[in-house]
């Protein structure tokens, strides 16, 4: 494929992921308009936030990342070099074993669930009543984790088939069962915590479908394997082993945060809260342009690593990079500078007060000055996975675990829950600059 083509179905793959996601972004942006209307950032808010982060916590390590990561550059050289029969085979083993480790989870975590809440929020033991909304809550959304994982194994398979509508138009139907479901709260007087939780396990099973009825279209099938004994399912879990430990890193970052947040003696009332709403404003942009170019520059590179055309991967991944910083850069000026603005105009009504915009604009100030690095990061992990080195990021990973630590150990005395923010874009600067560094000495020898 000449440099033009490429580069044409890149922006052409992108534009359909960034048009997903941007539908997936506006209709979060409801979402969590409406969430703060009736949640702020009180009691029910932060029981709720912490609840549906816990399966979250294990998404990326069992679903999303790891299925772009191992998933579509085995897929890929499935697809290419077997017969369509040993590339059926291959997906029907991956998910006999995705089913049988999600439900041994699912299960630990519902039973395990009082436990997990004190360890990740400790704070919540000082109030009862917040403890256990949060552990039922946690119970009622675990499940979610199984779907979400399918999903996104899912997506794995569609993308290595350069099939890119349903994954990116996926998570809208997640949005729209929270929004449905908080409005029939309302409407019926029933329990917001509790129903908005329900509408998490439907907007899982609506995400499935649509993912499963995008493949049945090209033909893939859910068989029961042969044998689970697969080449292919041991080549992914090789590849698989690494980033889990880096997905694992990346959820103890969310954990230390979490944990750090809940200390509310510390860092003021409303802090896990805050860290979700400012969160929300900075994954708009970096869904809408850092997950879409990410996601299509996955299969490009994989597929030119595998011809070993290092010049046109090298053409690509820069261009996929300058495009990106083109659109992040004033992005985050603009959302760090009118960060109290932003936050007044779009959140500040019902319960969702003068203080709740204080404090989730200093969240918001200081994560935006990490988004182009987060952004860039993203695309220089796709480039490793596309060279089947899953370790790499890892260590990178590792480092800047231990860096987010000790900052935010430092800068959420001073800071309060503004510090926490700073620490986590601290580290992504420094994760992207060692994640630079390495992939320069790999692609140009």
């Amino acid at each position: 494929m000449s440099t033009d083509k490429s580069r044409s179905h890149l922006l052409k793959s992108g534009g359909i992921v960034a048009c997903g996601v941007l539908s997936s972004r506006v209709l979060g942006f409801l979402r969590d308009v409406i969430l703060a209307r009736f949640l702020g950032t009180g009691f029910l808010a932060e029981a709720f936030f912490v609840a549906q982060r816990i399966p979250n916590l294990l998404r990326d390590l069992a679903g999303e990342g790891a299925a772009n990561a191992a998933f579509v550059p085995v897929l890929l050289e499935y697809s290419q070099k077997r017969s369509k029969e040993h590339w059926q085979e291959c997906i029907n083993a991956v998910l006999a074993w995705s089913v049988i480790i999600l439900g041994i989870i699912t299960v630990i975590g519902m039973v395990m669930a009082p436990w997990i809440v004190r360890m990740i929020a400790p704070g919540f033991a000082r109030e009862p009543g917040e403890l256990q909304l949060t552990v039922d809550l946690t119970r009622i959304m675990f499940p979610y984790l199984i779907l979400i994982a399918l999903t996104a194994f899912q997506a794995g398979i569609l993308y290595s088939l350069n099939a890119f509508f349903a994954p990116a138009f996926g998570p809208c139907l997640l949005n729209l069962a929270m929004i449905l479901s908080v409005w029939v709260a309302v409407f019926f007087s029933w329990p917001l915590a509790y129903t908005i939780s329900f509408g998490v396990l439907i907007g899982g099973v609506w995400q499935f479908l649509a993912q499963w009825a995008a493949l049945r279209r090209r033909g893939v099938c859910w068989q029961r394997p042969a044998t689970l004994n697969h080449e292919g399912a041991r080549q992914i879990g090789k590849l698989l082993l690494p980033r889990l430990w880096g997905s694992a890193v990346y959820q103890m970052n969310v954990f230390i945060d979490t944990f750090c947040a809940s200390l509310a003696f510390i860092v003021g009332a409303g802090g896990i809260a805050a860290i979700y709403y400012a969160n929300r404003m900075i994954q708009f942009p970096l869904g809408v342009f850092g997950y879409a170019l990410s996601s299509v520059t996955l299969p490009s590179l994989s597929k030119l690593a595998q011809e070993g055309d290092m010049a046109q991967f090298r053409s690509t991944l820069f261009f996929a990079l300058r495009n990106l910083m083109l659109i992040l850069i004033p992005t985050a000026l603009v959302m760090a500078i009118g960060s109290r603005w932003i936050i007044h105009i779009v959140f500040q009504r019902g319960a969702f007060d003068a203080y709740s915009t204080n404090i989730t604009s200093q969240v918001m100030f200081y994560a935006a000055l990490g988004l182009p690095f987060f952004g860039a990061s993203r695309i220089l992990v796709s480039a490793f996975y596309a060279l089947q080195d899953t370790k790499t990021p890892v260590k990178t990973a590792t480092a800047c675990l231990v860096i987010n630590a000790v900052l935010n150990a430092i800068l959420m005395f001073p800071l309060k829950v503004g510090g926490i923010a700073l620490a986590s874009s601290i580290a992504g600067m420094v994760n992207c600059l060692l994640l630079w560094t390495a992939l320069k000495k790999k692609i140009e020898k």
